[in-house]
């Protein structure tokens, strides 16, 4: 038996549309999120047009001409506009009776035909799926929302070449995403065991139509000693400059209510944690090179603002997805990435802002590694010969005073 899809019911009505419009196919995304019984999907989003597809649409249209690297790169846009506990399921196609034969997943003229493929294979063939629609699929989806306050300082070392500050924070966000992954996390106040019901004592409340997400604060406790070894190794670099990266960011996570585990939707809420700010860091760098080009040699004391978080409503459903924003962008540059991006219309009130500004301070030393070694050594070289005088100029005083006590005393 296939993988079941249990499915929102506007799904069905927004392809039905996009068929009248075949051009002479559409591809797209389902977005959704997965469990072990079965798979939701929540969103179909076309992939939006490239401008040459016009004057390329004049010849006979083919899907040997179908551009993969333009639906890698929506996915991979749209995937930072994902909350924790949803991702990018799978991709869709509509096509023609005449192009379903050309292609490997041969749509046929049903309304809908799903089938599911193993990307890691090349020869797996097509298995059925069962695709159901649901009305109102995530009105009753749990919510899980925390603050997380972020200091983390990254070295960078002096046989990098150019400051290669991307690298750099790439491998410093690598190892604060394992102290999140060991963190401790206080759901409404407690501990639960992974295992459990994440709804487990929660009141189930029957008869009503249009139920309410149930929110869960959650509280996230760093440990302050990595690993389980009690043993650990120190290292010695020499470091040219340092990247500080501080703030409060806001997270989210969506878990499906179909009796979730725990670790579901903690592992949701990790996912949100880190991608969020590896992924604010990427559009920060992305921006940097679109301004100041890809070989910047000489760096000086920068200060960046990293772009801000903000949730939108999706339309039918008590999910919010979203987005970032840098300080000088208007809210019809993101109302116009939405649309291009998910196919959905905002409006500039829906639009949240979640948190306050979180920085970047990059930091360079502005001697060279051997003169400042040199000048730290020094100073450190000098303090503990004054601490050494100061010892024995106390010692001398301590000395004189107890002869003087002495001879004082006995003369009497």
């Amino acid at each position: 038996m296939g993988r079941t899809y249990l499915v929102e019911e506007g799904i069905g009505q927004y392809l039905t549309e996009l068929s009248t419009k075949v051009k002479p196919y559409v591809t797209g995304l389902l977005i959704g999120q997965c469990s072990p019984q079965r798979d939701y999907v929540i969103r179909a989003v076309r992939t939006p047009p490239k401008e040459q597809q016009q004057e390329e649409s004049l010849g006979p249209p083919k899907l040997a001409s179908l551009d993969e690297e333009w639906i890698t790169t929506h996915a991979s846009q749209v995937s930072r506009m994902l909350p924790g506990g949803l991702l990018v399921l799978g991709v869709f196609m509509i096509a023609t009776p005449e192009l379903a034969k050309d292609g490997q997943n041969a749509l046929r003229k049903h309304r809908v035909v799903c089938r599911t493929y193993d990307v890691q294979d090349p020869k797996s063939s097509a298995k059925p799926a069962d695709w159901k629609y649901q009305s109102a699929l995530t009105a009753s989806w749990v919510a899980l929302g925390c603050t997380v306050n972020v200091n983390i300082h990254i070295p960078l070392l002096a046989t990098s070449p150019n400051h290669d500050l991307e690298k750099n924070t790439k491998n410093g966000l690598n190892r604060w995403s394992k102290q999140i992954d060991d963190s401790v996390f206080l759901i409404n106040g407690q501990v639960k065991d992974e295992d459990t019901e994440l709804l487990e004592g929660q009141k189930k409340f029957r008869g009503n139509t249009q139920p309410s997400t149930q929110f869960s604060d959650v509280k996230v406790l760093t440990q302050l000693c990595q690993g389980t070894s009690p043993r650990s190794t120190a290292t010695v670099q020499v470091c040219s400059g340092s990247i500080n990266l501080r703030g409060a960011v806001k997270c989210r996570a969506y878990i499906h209510s179909n009796k979730p585990k725990v670790k579901e939707a903690i592992q949701a809420l990790k996912r949100d944690i880190i991608n969020t700010l590896s992924d604010r860091c990427e559009i920060l760098f992305e921006d940097l090179i679109l301004n100041e080009g890809p070989q910047k040699k000489n760096f000086g004391r920068e200060y960046h603002v990293l772009p801000q978080r903000l949730f939108v409503p999706v339309a039918g459903s008590s999910v919010m997805l979203s987005d970032y924003k840098f300080g000088d962008e208007a809210a019809g540059e993101i109302q116009e990435r939405f649309v291009e991006m998910l196919d959905q219309p905002v409006q500039a009130e829906d639009m949240h802002i979640a948190e306050d500004i979180s920085t970047v301070d990059i930091c360079p030393v502005t001697d060279s590694p051997s003169d400042t070694q040199q000048a730290q050594l020094t100073k450190a070289t000098l303090l503990l010969k004054l601490q050494q005088n100061m010892g024995l100029v106390v010692a001398a005083a301590v000395a004189v005073l107890a002869s003087i006590f002495s001879f004082n005393y006995f003369s009497d």
